[in-house]
């Protein structure tokens, strides 16, 4: 039998045999570990962007600090350590705001640390989305804890006098902050077209400089921008209306759950066409 013939009875001979059967457990591990396709996690997105505005709407109204703002808080740092030399400056002090903006700043940037193991499990799978987005209820959460078991107030009367003293309410501010470093990251890495869910300088000017701005019709790289900026507004305007009826523990409940849902919702965002393809 010649070599031909050999290769052709042994291929008849595998080729009988049954394909392997995919377990439920390799088919979720396998759904799991999908890339989300960025053009079509809007709806999540937006929620982040919303989640910035309703926990700066509680840090801002007790202690005049906003979580997601690190540029007036680094500024704020640098303000401080300005003071120091000032002529004929004798308060040598470390003002409290002082000490809020750099707790803030601290574990902001502890928070969006974390985010970096979305690099090492992929920081656009399913998985990891809905992990690290669980992991910014638990913070959210964490800080509602604290805040509620500080026992101080919810509203600052005047900017010098906050709401916030002790030193569980340091904690919380310091969970609260670092829910938004986190946020920060993973929406970034999704690379969209929201540029970033934190901070929203960059996306003004994003907007401002698009060259379709004016342009009719559904225009994604303007229209998402637009997105961004009202759902950070609702998310302040809604984090304070609750704020006003329920304290800040019970604003910060509020945004436990609202992150849980928009854990849940990564599950559901559709893969990346050449993911599926594969």
């Amino acid at each position: 039998m010649s070599y031909t013939d050999q290769n052709q009875l042994s291929h008849s001979q595998t080729s009988t045999l049954p394909e392997p059967v995919q377990t439920k457990q390799s088919s979720w591990k396998a759904y799991l570990t999908e890339d989300v396709d960025p053009a079509l996690s809007t709806s999540p997105l937006a929620s982040f962007c919303f989640m910035t505005g309703f926990i700066d709407a509680i840090s801002f109204s007790a202690v005049f600090v906003w979580c997601g703002f690190q540029t007036g808080n680094t500024v704020q740092l640098s303000l401080a350590l300005a003071r120091l030399f000032s002529p004929g400056n004798t308060d040598f002090s470390f003002r409290i705001a002082d000490r809020q903006a750099l707790v803030s700043l601290v574990t902001f940037l502890g928070g969006a640390s974390i985010g970096r193991i979305g690099d090492k499990v992929g920081s656009n799978t399913r998985a990891w989305l809905f992990t690290g987005t669980l992991i910014q209820a638990l913070f959210t959460m964490a800080a509602a804890v604290t805040v509620w078991q500080g026992g101080q107030g919810s509203i600052a009367a005047v900017r010098g006098d906050p709401a916030w003293t002790n030193a569980l309410s340091y904690i919380a501010l310091g969970f609260a902050s670092a829910s938004i470093g986190l946020q920060g990251i993973m929406g970034k890495r999704v690379n969209s077209q929201f540029a970033t869910t934190v901070v929203l300088t960059t996306v003004w000017c994003e907007l401002l400089s698009d060259p379709k701005l004016f342009r009719r019709g559904f225009i994604i790289t303007r229209d998402h921008k637009f997105l961004a900026i009202f759902a950070l507004f609702l998310g302040g305007f809604i984090g304070r209306a609750i704020l006003d009826q329920i304290g800040s523990a019970g604003a910060f409940g509020v945004g436990t759950g609202i992150r849980l849902l928009i854990a849940l919702g990564w599950l559901f965002v559709p893969a990346k066409k050449n993911n599926q393809q594969k």
